[in-house]
């Protein structure tokens, strides 16, 4: 089925037809309105609005120093640029993080009995760094009050210090309904680091998760740990962490673990590596937090890039784009737990008009398409990512 596509990114500013209609900007995935981007981070759902800040740098189209940019969704494929979120202070960079509700104001942020959106994230620092330091990457917290759109800084940052390792970042947090306490997973160079906390401010070694027979081609980033179930109603946990380089086709990829979690450690239910992709342009993806259990789903986006050639793509105004958000779903087969992805049912919004045809040759008559191929009785969907210019 040919199915032609068009959305319409606003800003702040209204700029989005300059913006947004250069030739080879991507039309259905996520970019910044200017300059470099790159890890999906804070992913939150709070009334109605589906939160996407990012790794950016307002002052180029490399990588610079890092801020928290911003967008919000009500619908996960037209989304509204919003101010940067969050600054680098004396503290350093701010580099990449998660948010959450808390709806118990177990921080005490909240007011007016409206529960605070809190980010938690890690401190950078640069001139730590190129001192020789290595306690120079710490977690801070953010937290906010008005439904995202602005942010004060915790005067008591950072509240996890690094206890004297070069790696010590990206921290995703998640509550634990069962052991009523806040979890962190931590990215520490080669393996996960688990915390627990009663408040999001204090925090307590658990556990580490490093099994041998897990692929160690480079420095691990970006975890997230989230409960699902599988299609047969059995729960289990999964751990996603990012590692680079050592993806299966070369640079930046994310692995993926699928066990049980007990409060504290994280126990595989087998010993083997799987990737969430195979393909080389999806990396430091994680999931949303707190959508609603009448939406049910495990909501995932990812940074399409990878850090072989991230900074050398050939655009000018804004670099990187996101992956689509998709539908994480856990399957069990012979034994063995996957991982099956699929796009958000709400991109279907984005059909203009469809077509079916079944020659070998398809034509292509506009700039945007959404190609769904049926090979062998199982569906695959290819996505053209970017509009071309017309001559």
């Amino acid at each position: 089925m040919l199915s032609f596509l068009a959305c319409k990114i606003k800003t702040p500013s209204d700029q989005s037809e300059l913006l947004y209609n250069e030739p080879h900007r991507p039309q259905y995935h996520f970019s910044p309105p200017e300059n470099w981007m790159n890890d999906p981070n804070g992913m939150v759902y709070y009334d109605g609005e589906y939160h996407l800040f990012y790794q950016y740098y307002p002052h180029g189209n490399t990588w610079g120093p890092m801020h928290w940019g911003h967008a919000i969704s009500t619908d996960l494929v037209h989304w509204e640029n919003m101010p940067i979120a969050i600054y680098p202070d004396t503290l350093g960079y701010i580099f990449s993080g998660s948010a959450v509700i808390d709806w118990k104001n177990t921080s005490g942020f909240g007011k007016n009995g409206q529960p605070p959106m809190v980010a938690i994230y890690t401190y950078h620092s640069m001139d730590g760094e190129k001192a020789g330091k290595i306690d120079f990457q710490n977690q801070g917290i953010s937290y906010s009050t008005d439904k995202g759109r602005t942010w004060e800084k915790y005067k008591g940052n950072p509240v996890l210090k690094n206890p004297g390792i070069k790696d010590f970042r990206d921290p995703k947090v998640l509550w634990d309904e069962g052991s009523k306490s806040w979890i962190m997973a931590l990215a520490v160079k080669d393996k996960i680091s688990f915390y627990t906390s009663p408040d999001l401010l204090n925090w307590q070694h658990s556990s580490d998760f490093n099994p041998p027979w897990a692929a160690y081609g480079g420095v691990w980033e970006c975890p997230d740990l989230f409960p699902i179930k599988t299609q047969d109603g059995e729960d289990k946990f999964v751990l996603l962490v990012s590692i680079n380089p050592g993806g299966p086709n070369g640079g930046s990829a994310t692995q993926y673990f699928v066990g049980d979690f007990d409060g504290k450690k994280f126990n595989p239910v087998s010993s083997s590596t799987k990737w969430l992709d195979y393909g080389a342009d999806n990396y430091a993806g994680v999931t949303w937090s707190d959508v609603p259990k009448t939406d049910g789903r495990r909501l995932f986006i990812g940074w399409m890039s990878n850090w072989l050639y991230a900074q050398k793509v050939p655009t000018e105004t804004w670099r990187s784009a996101m992956t689509i958000p998709r539908v994480l779903e856990l399957h069990k087969s012979e034994g063995q737990y996957k991982i099956l992805s699929k796009p958000v049912q709400e991109l279907t919004k984005l059909r203009k008009s469809s077509e079916q045809v079944s020659a070998a040759k398809i034509p292509l008559s506009s700039d945007m398409l959404d190609i769904e191929l049926m090979f062998c009785q199982r569906i695959f969907n290819l996505f053209f990512l970017t509009r071309t210019k017309k001559n």
